[in-house]
């Protein structure tokens, strides 16, 4: 037979074995999802009903640091209200709001006193309920984070319990007696820190628990309790009517009962995920201060209340742990733990290459039979995307742009669900401490703690910048705001990337756009992944659908042969640069090719 290549231009070059149509209106021709007739299966071939969830592309905000409407220096949830438009710009599912409840914001609203209570910075109920009917208006689902591993030192709770070992909350945290000289009881660490987990109480004369800081007690899940008053809390928050629940550190909820020392890491042994080298709980197995197997029993209690509102999810952190894309997968196996967790999987701290692209993505395919899993690069924890995978290619050069165009749209053809941490969309670096952030208005605990050895996690939790023509970014009209804005921000403002069609920010939004009108993408599976030096591919599909995917991830050209295909259909409006040589697809560095394959 003979082939044809339609171009452009109308340009017809004859003799291929290939049919490569480029044409920009191939998304008008692909089948559309029946949301209610969706159904897909595990590796077990147990047929499941699809949901929004599923392949949800979630953006998460910290309000703090997202517009501040009254001129406190910090955002609010009025803030947020106003700035729906451009969340809906984006092209996102859902909005996923870092914590809002009363806290003494020593840790960005983490270590609560009050679960059903409003922060008076962030404005009160009223507000938050106005945020999530207009919301819904613009059908953007509405996550809340949930912290229930721990609580502030200044909770009620809290308190109560450490005023002796006699009141109705003595066991509502974990409370242990010294060793005979004092000390206390194992050698379980710190996940921040790296020091000792346990702190001395006078009241008491005991030791409580805290993985994180000294000043979030961990609450006791062995306590039956706790884990109700957890759950009234948690119904509170679904009556009112939000989409998903977030849960914070859900692998640290219960410690051992015996209080056993975790192992010494043997010196052959991976580095558990989520731990820096030099952090000394590096040095131990996880296995007895958290990521215990009691978990999963309790998790099955938070669904079967989930589960009582249709259309609401559970979205668990699984981060810090020996393997987090294993863990993550066994939190949501079945249908009655939890409905999606995120991991570490992608957070590697080594230049992305394809075929470490290939592995990562191979090993969740492989882990997550019964789907479940969510992704992550940005977070409020773990730096931002400009900042991942070193910030420098294998030849120690940095990222150029280019480089994180290729990786938005790699990222949003990843099966599961996505989370976009605001400011990613803008291509905004990791704020320099002390360089761009005084020591003086480091505000994470950790940092100020830890200074200079750890810098902490402000450097990604900086104020977005609106607009580079107004003072502080158009972020607030205080003289300052709670942590500043670097100067490098103010170039990549909203306004800024709104107006360049090639911008990271429009990227992101016409990948966004098109990626809701791809079936394959937003409900399909994967085959065919294939890496080699500088190329990824692989295909998704669904019903009719099948969508090639293509990804140069070296700073050279790369070429991909079209020789097996019968036919594929170009896309390209999505402002990726492409040519044609006889059957292969020519890319320049870090480009993308996108195409619809059909049989002829």
């Amino acid at each position: 037979m003979k082939a044809r290549v339609i171009a452009n231009s109308d340009l017809i070059q004859r003799g291929l074995s290939t049919v490569l149509e480029i044409d920009p209106r191939a998304w008008w021709r692909v089948p559309v999802i029946n949301r209610r007739n969706w159904q897909w299966e595990d590796a077990n071939q147990a047929t499941h009903d699809g949901a929004w969830w599923q392949n949800a592309v979630i953006y998460q905000i910290a309000p703090w640091s997202f517009l501040d409407t009254n001129g406190d220096g910090k955002g609010d949830l009025n803030g947020i209200i106003q700035k729906l438009d451009y969340i809906a710009s984006l092209g996102v599912d859902a909005i996923w709001l870092t914590p809002i409840y009363e806290s003494p914001m020593e840790d960005l609203g983490y270590d609560i006193t009050d679960m059903l209570s409003i922060g008076d910075t962030f404005g009160d109920r009223e507000d938050f309920q106005r945020l999530l009917d207009i919301a819904h208006t613009m059908k953007l689902k509405v996550i809340l984070d949930q912290v229930w591993n721990h609580t502030s030192d200044q909770h009620p709770w809290f308190k109560e319990s450490r005023s002796s070992r006699d009141n109705s909350k003595a066991d509502w945290y974990v409370w242990v007696d010294p060793k005979p000289n004092g000390d206390p009881p194992n050698n379980w660490l710190s996940s921040f820190t790296g020091g000792t987990a346990w702190k001395w109480e006078p009241q008491r004369e005991q030791y409580y628990l805290f993985n994180f800081l000294e000043s979030q007690p961990d609450l006791n899940w062995h306590s039956e309790d706790v884990v109700e008053a957890i759950l009234e809390r948690a119904k509170f928050w679904l009556d009112m009517g939000v989409d998903g629940l977030r849960i914070d550190a859900v692998n640290y909820f219960f410690h051992d009962s015996e209080l056993r020392d975790n192992p010494p890491r043997p010196d052959d042994a991976p580095l558990p995920d989520g731990v820096p080298e030099d952090n000394p709980l590096s040095e131990q197995m996880l296995k007895y201060s958290f990521n215990r197997p009691e978990t999963l029993e309790k998790l099955e209690v938070i669904r079967e209340l989930v589960d009582q509102y249709p259309g609401v999810f559970t979205l668990g952190e699984v981060a810090l742990c020996e393997d987090s894309v294993a863990q993550a997968s066994q939190y949501t196996q079945g249908d009655k733990r939890l409905n999606m967790a995120y991991h570490s999987g992608l957070l590697v701290e080594q230049p992305m290459t394809a075929a470490l692209m290939r592995d990562i993505l191979q090993k969740v395919i492989d882990t997550f039979k019964d789907g479940g899993t969510c992704w992550i690069v940005g977070n409020h924890d773990y730096g931002r995307l400009r900042s991942r995978w070193t910030g420098k290619d294998v030849n120690g050069n940095p990222y150029p742009d280019e480089f994180y165009r290729m990786m938005s749209a790699l990222l949003l053809s990843l099966p599961g669900a996505f989370c976009l941490w605001q400011g990613d969309e803008l291509g905004l670096t990791v704020a320099k401490i002390p360089e761009e952030i005084p020591k003086e208005r480091i505000k994470d605990p950790f940092g100020k703690m830890m200074y200079p050895e750890v810098v902490g996690r402000d450097g990604s939790r900086t104020p977005m910048p609106w607009t580079e023509d107004e003072a502080n970014g158009g972020f607030t009209a205080a003289d300052q705001p709670w942590l500043p804005i670097p100067q490098a921000h103010l170039k990549r403002s909203v306004k800024n990337q709104h107006q360049n069609s090639r911008s990271v920010l429009n990227t992101w939004r016409q990948l966004l756009h098109w990626r809701k009108n791809q079936p394959a993408l937003e409900a399909g599976k994967l085959d065919e992944l294939k890496a080699t030096d500088a190329i990824l591919s692989f295909q998704r599909y669904y019903a009719d659908e099948k969508l090639l995917c293509v990804f140069n991830m070296s700073d050279e050209t790369g070429h991909y042969d079209l020789a097996e295909y019968e036919s594929c259909s170009a896309v390209t409006h999505l402002g990726f640069d492409f040519s044609q040589e006889q059957n292969q697809v020519v890319l320049p560095p870090y480009s993308v090719f996108f195409a619809q394959l059909s049989d002829g």
